[in-house]
């Protein structure tokens, strides 16, 4: 499958590719993995290409983006070989799935629906989403429905949010600061020097309620805690370049 003058390799033929590494006379690397296997891998591309977003904001240059999307791709596809070798189901089945979800979830575009607003199309399409998620076995709960793979102040907010729709929590704003307020208190009584448990609830305590007014105000935790931390090596490495 060698390619000659720069002829460009297609979806069929990277599907190939993959079925051929993953054969008898394979990679050695490739025919081994599983799914359970490829789950740091994933995890991995896929910071890597929000990374390269980052990256093309700032240079203007869509190379890394485009090697990361491909990465991202690789992953998908060797899953979707594996399901295929499992007798699962297959690429050409994940495609046609998120097709079809893509074409049910825009009835304003695909259908007879309505929505002139972006806020309207989100709301349409948490509630046809709400239609599709009925009597899935694997959700037990609303709140079991956000996976506990994402990192916790993404999934924070988004259980929070759920709390308040299907379970009435109703706290405020100001009800959040007065919580947080009491858990800064309670910090003040610990001893600094001694771990606890009681100093872990407190912790996690001041968390969920900086969750709730992050979630409120539509502020995005990780976004804004990645920022202090580029914020907080700016000062520092600056500091040490001035050190003699």
């Amino acid at each position: 499958m060698d390619k000659q003058n720069n002829k460009k390799y297609s979806y069929e033929e990277l599907l190939e590719i993959i079925k051929v590494l993953r054969s008898e006379n394979g990679c050695p690397w490739d025919k081994v993995q599983t799914h359970e296997s490829l789950k740091p891998c994933m995890m991995e591309e896929a910071a890597e290409l929000v990374a390269s977003i980052r990256i093309f904001d700032q240079t203007g240059n869509p190379e890394n983006m485009r090697e990361e999307l491909g990465d991202v791709l690789l992953q998908v596809v060797m899953h979707a070989q594996i399901a295929s070798e499992e007798g699962l189901f297959t690429m050409e089945d994940v495609v046609d799935e998120v097709s079809r979800k893509m074409v049910r979830r825009h009835p304003h575009v695909f259908g007879t629906g309505s929505a002139d607003t972006p806020d309207e199309v989100l709301t349409n399409w948490e509630e046809i989403k709400k239609e599709e998620k009925k009597d899935k076995e694997w959700i037990s709960s609303p709140l079991r429905e956000i996976p506990k793979e994402l990192p916790a102040l993404t999934r924070a907010p988004k259980v929070l949010k759920k709390v308040d729709k299907f379970y009435e929590k109703g706290n405020s704003y100001k009800q959040d600061v007065e919580m947080l307020q009491k858990a800064v208190d309670a910090l003040k009584t610990c001893e600094p020097e001694a771990y606890s448990k009681e100093l872990e609830q407190i912790i996690g305590d001041a968390l969920i309620e900086l969750s709730d007014i992050a979630r409120i105000y539509k502020i995005s935790q990780e976004q804004v805690l990645t920022d202090r931390i580029e914020d907080i090596i700016d000062k520092y490495e600056h500091m040490s370049e001035k050190m003699p």
